[in-house]
């Protein structure tokens, strides 16, 4: 299919997809499971045949999180325990690579600090030439830098590659009032502003990562990836989830 015909198909021309490292494992548990990485590495694949570039950026709180190690007492420097956590999401990065492959889709795993034997480092200009090329970059070790959230990655990377929006994939169907697994009376947002995330502490993203969408309007949506297509339906443009941007927004409780 033509460069011309795909812009016309779809909504957005290059995504940033922002994966936590539970969406490696089942609900509850640690490591990684095979079905879960599948299921992200299927809808993923199916959402690049539909021409849309897309660079996934991935955290590692299935396999390791730097704040375990940041408790009163502990032998393990912050700064260190932060790094354990980026090389955990390498270990993510590798799995959710060979899964992609497996179905015949070109990847590239990209790390912030280098490893050459596993990954290429990260380059930018590289990276968005391989987007341009079809391939699925993976992103893993964040910034590469400690005291940096995989969120706040995530958006310095969309905003380094010009992607037309973050996509972050949760396990609930966008941003609600409150907690929807606690309280069932809880309201899903379809939009909000980056202003009211910020104001109302809504636990969407960190607040850098928020402030930074803010101060270069990148929008952000957040859906969920655990139903079945939600990843090939909103990289076409489907509106799911919340959508958060400058915008006008919707009154928040």
């Amino acid at each position: 299919m033509s460069d011309d015909a795909n812009a016309g198909r779809n909504r957005f021309r290059r995504v940033v997809l922002k994966l936590s490292g539970e969406s490696f494992c089942h609900a509850g548990e640690r490591g990684i499971a095979i079905d879960a990485v599948l299921h992200i590495a299927r809808q993923t694949y199916r959402a690049a045949q539909t021409g849309v570039q897309i660079a996934v950026v991935i955290g590692g709180g299935n396999i390791l999180r730097g704040s375990q190690f940041t408790q009163t007492g502990s032998c393990i420097q912050e700064a260190t325990a932060h790094y354990m956590g980026m090389l955990a999401t390498v270990i993510n990065g590798l799995a959710l690579q060979d899964a992609i492959e497996s179905l015949g889709c070109e990847t590239r795993l990209s790390t912030a600090i280098r490893m050459d034997g596993v990954a290429e480092p990260y380059i930018r200009r590289k990276a968005a030439r391989d987007l341009e090329k079809g391939r699925i970059v993976i992103l893993a070790c964040g910034t590469g830098s400690p005291f940096v959230t995989t969120d706040t990655a995530a958006a310095q990377r969309a905003l380094e590659l010009d992607a037309d929006i973050l996509l972050k994939a949760t396990k609930v169907d966008g941003v609600y009032s409150d907690d929807p697994e606690k309280n069932p009376h809880a309201m899903l947002y379809s939009e909000l502003t980056y202003r009211q995330i910020r104001e109302q502490n809504l636990r969407v993203m960190d607040q850098t990562a928020v402030t930074q969408c803010m101060e270069h309007d990148l929008p952000i949506l957040v859906f969920n990836y655990r139903k079945q297509g939600n990843i090939e339906r909103v990289v076409s443009g489907e509106r799911l989830g919340t959508m958060i941007s400058s915008g006008v927004g919707v009154p928040v409780m």
